[in-house]
């Protein structure tokens, strides 16, 4: 599909922005914030910009091609939207918004099973080529459920999150009340009523639900008795007997997402796992820990043979996808980035992001002179 962005919004920054002047303050507060004091969420994003590529400018070079292989299909980018939770809380109708747009784009859409758009809906949007991601039911009968849900719609692939296995203290979310149970206060009202574009978007598409969990969770239930449910729902704690059951009863692709260790790296492997996702939930969960450029660094030489290893967390533009693809990553995903977009932009918010971002990477490529995707790591200054 032909690149096309509004040039008044020519950055992820400059989405960032507009964004933020269209939601109430405590949407943006849960899109922007990590855990704690937030300094892996920083860290993550600053230690990508310290990768520098080495440009390459008499040698001869004619094209650069974008398109990449993952998992038999062949995307026009090495990139996909990661997925998020609670979307329509930023924006109405988000996760339709850019699962289109990756649709049109031809680059994969991941749906969170806490998103806000039932899986059956995205597949619709998608013709069956969007991912899921399975938050861990506590009850075998739930997770069994949703399996064969994603699987009649033709969820290719099957990502298990595997770094929640308690919810991140996130100083953002507790003040603003949108910590599990989630509360409406008098500032929220307040912040709400200051964005009136919002509220009238919000409230002709409705109230964000969790979609996909509708059919499972009790009609009448309050805000607060709906957060107890859902803590209740799900437990995040996984262990290789609930992967080795998952890869068991999942035929299509299966890709483990969260993964910081060797040793864990390891287990995915025994486990037969199609793929990892190197990733620290954007850095919403463990302030103490590496960053995910850190971790692919030291991962990806080990295990680049054994399983296909993609990176999500600190990526905002196609420069920092660029270093991550240099550094061993086959494949990348970004959540803030297209959050910003959709939020700021609407319907055409997706494809305004994606854009961009094949802009820029194609751009960085060419500079380097660099023909293909997978030749990236021989451009990489390595210190």
């Amino acid at each position: 599909m032909e690149i096309q962005y509004n040039p008044r919004y020519p950055s992820i920054e400059s989405l960032r922005k507009k964004a933020k002047r269209r939601m109430p303050g405590f949407a943006f507060d849960y899109l922007e914030g990590g855990c704690n004091e937030e300094v892996n969420l920083r860290k993550n994003t600053q230690e990508i910009r310290k990768i520098e590529l080495m440009p390459q400018y008499l040698a001869p070079h004619s094209m650069s091609d974008l398109k990449t292989e993952l998992f038999g299909h062949i995307y026009d980018a090495p990139f996909g939207i990661a997925p998020v939770g609670l979307q329509g809380l930023m924006w109405p109708g988000i996760p339709e918004i850019l699962a289109k747009a990756a649709f049109d784009y031809n680059i994969p859409f991941v749906l969170s099973t806490v998103s806000t758009t039932g899986i059956e809906k995205i597949s619709e949007v998608t013709e069956g080529r969007a991912w899921f991601q399975l938050y861990h039911p506590a009850e075998k009968e739930l997770r069994n459920k949703l399996l064969q849900r994603a699987e009649a719609a033709g969820v290719p692939v099957l990502v298990i999150l595997s770094d929640v296995p308690t919810f991140g203290y996130r100083n953002k979310e507790i003040k603003n009340g949108l910590a599990m149970p989630p509360r409406m206060t008098l500032h929220n009202v307040i912040q709400i009523l200051g964005k009136p574009n919002w509220a009238l978007h919000t409230l002709t598409y409705g109230s964000p639900k969790f979609k996909t969990m509708a059919p499972y969770i009790p009609k009448g239930m309050n805000m607060h008795h709906l957060g107890l449910f859902m803590n209740k729902t799900f437990d995040g704690r996984l262990s290789e007997d609930r992967v080795k059951e998952l890869r068991d009863l999942w035929k299509g692709k299966l890709v483990l997402k969260g993964l910081s260790s060797a040793e864990d790296m390891e287990r995915a492997v025994k486990l037969g796992l199609d793929g990892v996702i190197i990733s620290n939930h954007g850095g919403r969960q463990l302030d103490a820990g590496p960053s995910t450029i850190h971790v692919l660094k030291e991962l990806a030489p080990q295990f680049k043979d054994k399983i296909k290893i993609m990176m999500d967390s600190g990526m905002r533009t196609g420069p920092d996808i660029a270093r991550v693809l240099a550094c061993g990553a086959e494949f990348a995903f970004l959540g803030r980035s297209f959050m910003y977009g959709a939020a700021a932009l609407g319907k055409k918010g997706g494809n305004h992001t994606i854009s961009i971002l094949k802009r820029q990477l194609q751009q960085v490529m060419e500079q380097i002179c660099c023909a293909k995707v997978t030749d990236l790591p021989d451009h990489l200054i390595r210190g």
